[in-house]
């Protein structure tokens, strides 16, 4: 009884075009995908802070500028840069000085003396602990803000053409990732017979090449990528020696011997192994062959894990052995999916066994997927609001959608593998009733000229490819199974796409905690006018009133602050002492004391009230109306 399948689709010769097609239309969807969402990398580490503050103005010059990060980076000579209004510099243009202490990293630098009034520009550019560049800059004033010449960067560090091709580069580089590992993977525990197919050896070392050529660009781009953003950068000297003594820099170096070494695994596997005919000693080649591999493999995902989010944040040294099990994972149930469908579009041999086998790996590494990435996704993000309201939950949640649609879709190839036919079966059969006019005559063998019958063999291994390849386009088993495995693939490719935009973009629960602090601006935080009302009582007699309170222009630096006090009686009241106390609770600074002066009768007024970061602050208000009977309210007001 013949199983159902699917209507035929285009006739075998048009298949692998509209294949080819399609996997072109889809590279050009991801490039599209990865150019749209990218912009400069955001980084793992952020501005949490700074003295002085974004827009604040200050009395007298400070004798130093000093910024505060929410992780580790890496700073350089010119990575804090301050500008007086004329665009000179205010700093003494050296290194910036490490003032980290416990968790909190704080680094500054020393402003010179005499420094005259006016609006000064606060540059930065460092390199976050996972590799990625930050850049900013804020504004501050001594005295009273002034014009300045001073030009804001227009573009973030990372940024640019340089940028654009750094990330291709990146996404270039996991891809051949997958293509190399899976598919060695693949023929050593899935189809032993690959080792001798071209189009598997083609595979193998194609991405061997991709991860070669794009682990180099990278190397060479990563000096102008965190500093100038200028290609000719790529080739000086000095700035290549200052990458290598970086930890992305030795990561990439690291990977380059470890591809050295994987070349020779290739050689050995596409070489000796594939000429190895004695099964006993194949055997034992193969166990050397799935130790070696694993160890190199293992290593190339390492270069990733120790050099991007798994080595900062909490429980780095759990994170990155957790990263290299998932990269091994996408990279044995990709890669093998490509490699699955290349067997089954190129070559005719592939069987039943080897597809059950695969099916087998996909499930493990399913498996292995699903619980470092539960363990990832909760390190990374940490709360249901950083999931639904920040870039990296909101990319997170179409990954998990997207394995949802390919685990969809590999469960009707399951179907499929159950009813494929081994080409084996189907070819000894066709053999059989194959008509003896298309064989060629025993006698052709003995032909005495060599080169007619090299040309004769020839024709021979010709026709027969051509059968082999008849009987399997004409089985609907191996047809359907081929048209799912194509539609896995295509999910595969846009998988890695938002896998790759993932690992440039900042982790949710860094940007949640981030949130709130000094951002890096070219302008002090937009605000408006804070109007307060709150009636007290402080029980003893003419006790009961309201307090009025204006604080203008309400944003973070320098503010006027107006408190009028109303009786029950709704008159102006005065009152024998008045005090106030602005507290951000949500970064632990203050109380911050006020002391009005009163202007009049039951007016109270204080001037340059520094309001030093934008948050929700709570303002508490004492009220004394005699000796004895005194009370204090609160409100909580946004600034900034």
């Amino acid at each position: 009884m013949s199983a159902t399948a699917p209507h035929p689709g285009p006739s075998p010769i048009r298949r692998p075009l509209a294949a080819a097609a399609l996997l072109t239309a889809l590279v050009s969807l991801v490039f599209g995908l990865l150019l749209a969402g990218a912009g400069p990398a955001s980084a793992h580490a952020a501005l949490t802070g700074s003295d002085p503050a974004d827009g604040a103005v200050v009395d007298t010059a400070p004798k130093e500028v000093t910024l505060s990060f929410s992780e580790a980076i890496a700073v350089g000579d010119d990575s804090i840069r301050v500008l007086d209004p004329s665009g000179k510099r205010a700093d003494t243009e050296t290194e910036p000085k490490d003032l980290s202490e416990g968790s909190t990293v704080r680094y500054g630098v020393a402003l010179h003396s005499g420094l005259p009034d006016g609006t000064y520009t606060v540059a930065w550019q460092a390199i976050s602990a996972d590799s990625h560049p930050i850049s900013g800059a804020f504004t501050f004033s001594i005295g009273a803000p002034s014009d300045t010449t001073v030009a804001l960067p227009s573009q973030e560090a990372g940024g640019g053409p340089v940028g654009v091709v750094y990330d291709i580069a990146r996404y270039a580089a996991y891809g051949g990732f997958v293509l190399l590992v899976g598919g060695s993977a693949f023929v050593l525990v899935c189809w032993r017979g690959g080792a001798t197919a071209l189009p598997m050896q083609r595979l193998v070392v194609r991405g061997w090449l991709t991860l070669t050529a794009a682990t180099l660009v990278m190397l060479l781009l990563r000096n102008p990528y965190t500093g100038s953003g200028k290609f000719a950068d790529a080739f000086d000297l000095a700035g290549l020696q200052s990458v290598l003594d970086t930890k992305p820099g030795a990561a990439l170096v690291s990977r380059l011997l470890l591809l050295g070494a994987a070349a020779l695994f290739i050689a050995v596997l596409f070489g000796t192994y594939a000429r190895r005919e004695d099964e006993r000693e194949k055997k034992d080649l193969t166990f050397g062959l799935a130790v070696g591999g694993g160890v190199v493999a293992t290593g190339i995902a390492a270069t990733w894990a120790m050099s991007e989010h798994a080595s900062t944040g909490i429980q780095a040294n759990i994170a990155m052995p957790v990263d290299v099990l998932h990269l091994l994972a996408v990279a044995a149930w990709l890669g093998g999916l490509a490699s699955l469908l290349v067997a089954l579009y190129r070559t005719p041999d592939i069987g039943s066994a080897a597809v059950r086998r695969f099916s087998a790996v996909a499930f493990g590494s399913v498996v292995v997927l699903a619980a470092t990435g539960i363990y990832q996704s909760w390190r990374q993000v940490g709360s249901w609001s950083a999931l639904t309201g920040t870039r990296y939950g909101q990319l997170l949640i179409l990954k998990v959608a997207l394995i949802a649609v390919l685990l969809a879709v590999a469960w009707f190839s399951r179907r499929w593998t159950g009813r494929l036919t081994d080409s084996a079966v189907a070819s000894e059969e066709a053999s059989e009733e194959e008509p003896e006019s298309e064989s060629e005559p025993e006698s052709v063998s003995a032909d005495p000229d060599p080169e007619r019958a090299a040309q004769l063999a020839r024709q021979r291994a010709a026709l027969t490819a051509t059968k082999k390849k008849r009987i399997r386009d004409a089985d609907p088993q191996r047809s359907g199974l081929r048209r799912s495995v194509l539609a896995e693939a295509a999910v595969a490719v846009v998988l890695l796409a938002v896998t790759t935009m993932l690992t440039s973009t900042e982790p949710g629960r860094t940007e949640e905690e981030a949130a709130g602090g000094t951002p890096s601006a070219s302008a002090p935080a937009a605000g408006g006018p804070v109007n307060l009302k709150m009636p007290f009582d402080t029980g003893g007699q003419n006790g009961k009133g309201t307090v009025r309170i204006d604080i203008e222009p309400g944003r973070t630096g320098s503010n006027d602050l107006h408190v009028w006090i109303d009786g029950s009686d709704g008159k102006p009241m005065d009152v024998p002492e008045l005090k106030l106390a602005l507290t951000l609770e949500s970064k632990d600074i203050g109380p911050l004391p006020v002391v009005p002066d009163r202007l009049a009768e039951g007016h109270w007024s204080a001037s340059a009230v520094q309001i030093p970061m934008a948050g929700d602050w709570k303002i508490d208000v004492t009220v004394r109306t005699s000796d004895i009977d005194q009370v204090t309210i609160d409100k909580n007001a946004k600034i900034g």
